[in-house]
């Protein structure tokens, strides 16, 4: 193994010596690295991809008894593309930055995701995500807020110039794996995407940063994608798309592949997002999205709070939704459902695959300098139906040019209670007279009772 080096930990603490470098390791795996021992230099110029998969390739041969980690100490480290393994923390320093490479031919060419048929960005191949992961079981991103910086500008240029035969690569892409596991770190100027866990069972999400420029398209914070049983906390996010954009497949592959992203809880979430929503869900959800909760709530100068994105072609479901305790402070819609999106993968979707939408619960929400209350347009023969809106203020933004209707509603049909302003007919009041809760489940979903992996490394 070379300068490889295992450390068993004795009782809950490890002392680890390799070329100069001292840490003291708590709650950790058994087996510990450090990524100069693998000829990693963070000098923020030297190439590191070499060095992380020389790592990955040695631990993985331990790692089935106790787990192992890999440290990434203080530095700047420049890499490509990495695959991580199983039974794995990827530790990152407070005072360690991960650096994105620019160079394309650091990022191997993929498949395009089944439930998508082609790229985001262009029809084929999509190239590999910085950090990434298949099939794996027991794999956690974490580390003392250290940072993962995808260096995107000129990816973002290239995109906006049609230069891109390909789509971008994401920060974070975890796919067919369980028992997934990101947390306490910062993440800035992504390609693409920051964090997605696609066909993933058992994530949690927790502790993000995440940071991109807000006139940049395509930046989405965090993207549960067909995934069951995922737990999203305490973060922070400024974008230039979606901060979270819960999804599940695009049109016929979606359709053909049938993987809906179910049992989502989100909790105190800060979102900025002048030209995108805060939560959104879709608009590619052709596998279903159902039984998501979402509370405790910050949005500030965010284009809507809450946004369903889906059409004709989508077929699937968005069902059981569950939102309450949202603020909102500068808006332009607080809620927002669009059932005309229509982005196609290709001309091969069924314009007669119409999805539902149905349960939509919101409570318990005030808005402030917010210009519509709500835009809610369903599709002509198939309206989105059982939408349930209480306990709502909506403060409108008044300015003289604005000739705006607070609610616009068609081909939709639900109840509300205790709204202002008043909601449109389609939405009458449940019970006049009466002050009458929308729906919030009160179970404990099985993901809120997984504790969080946590270690405490100093270097």
């Amino acid at each position: 193994m070379g300068k490889f080096l295992i450390c068993f930990i004795l009782g809950l603490l490890c002392l680890k010596y390799a070329e100069s470098v001292q840490f003291s390791a708590i709650n950790c795996r058994k087996h510990i690295a450090v990524l100069t021992d693998f000829g990693g230099k963070g000098d923020g110029k030297t190439l590191n991809t070499a060095a992380f998969k020389a790592a990955m390739a040695n631990l993985s041969k331990v790692a089935a008894d106790g787990g192992a980690q890999l440290i990434v100490p203080p530095g700047k480290w420049l890499t490509g593309s990495f695959n991580l393994i199983s039974q794995f923390t990827l530790y990152i320093h407070k005072e360690a930055v991960i650096l994105a490479s620019q160079n394309e031919a650091d990022y191997p060419l993929i498949d395009p995701l089944p439930s998508y048929g082609r790229g985001r960005d262009a029809a084929g191949k999509r190239f590999a995500s910085l950090i990434t992961g298949t099939k794996l079981t027991d794999v956690v991103i974490t580390g003392g807020n250290g940072t993962i910086d995808g260096q995107g500008s000129i990816w973002w240029k290239k995109f906006k110039a049609n230069k891109l035969n390909n789509t971008r690569p994401y920060l974070i892409e975890i796919m067919y794996s369980n028992q997934v596991q990101i947390s306490n770190l910062t993440m800035l100027n992504s390609p693409s995407w920051h964090v997605h866990p696609v066909y993933c069972k058992d994530v949690i999400v927790e502790g993000l940063t995440i940071i991109a420029p807000v006139d940049v398209p395509n930046t989405d914070g965090i993207n549960p994608d067909s995934c069951t049983n995922t737990r999203i906390r305490d973060s922070y996010i400024v974008s230039g798309d979606d901060c979270i954009a819960v999804k599940s497949g695009w049109d016929e592959y979606g359709i053909r592949f049938g993987m809906p992203t179910q049992h989502l809880s989100i909790k105190r979430l800060t979102c900025i997002s002048p030209d995108s929503a805060v939560i959104a869900l879709g608009s590619e959800m052709s596998g279903g999205i159902q039984d998501v909760r979402a509370e405790d709530i910050i949005a500030i100068n965010s284009q809507s709070g809450i946004r369903i994105k889906t059409a004709p072609g989508r077929g699937a479901y968005v069902k059981d939704i569950y939102i309450k305790n949202f603020k909102m402070y500068t808006m332009k819609y607080a809620f927002w459902m669009a059932g005309n999106y229509n982005s196609h993968p290709d001309l091969g979707f069924d314009p007669k695959a119409l999805p539902v939408i149905q349960n939509i619960n919101y409570r318990d929400m005030v808005g402030q300098n917010v210009s519509i209350a709500g835009n809610l347009v369903g599709i002509k023969g198939d309206p989105f139906t059982g939408i349930c809106i209480s306990n709502v203020t909506i403060d409108l933004a008044h300015t003289k040019k604005s000739k705006l209707q607070p609610w616009n509603c068609t081909d939709i049909a639900g109840t509300s209670s205790r709204v202002s302003p008043q909601p449109c007919g389609l939405l009458a009041e449940k019970q006049p007279g009466k002050s009458v809760d929308c729906a919030f489940p009160i179970d404990t979903l099985p993901i809120d009772k997984v504790v969080l992996k946590t270690c405490n490394v100093k270097v």
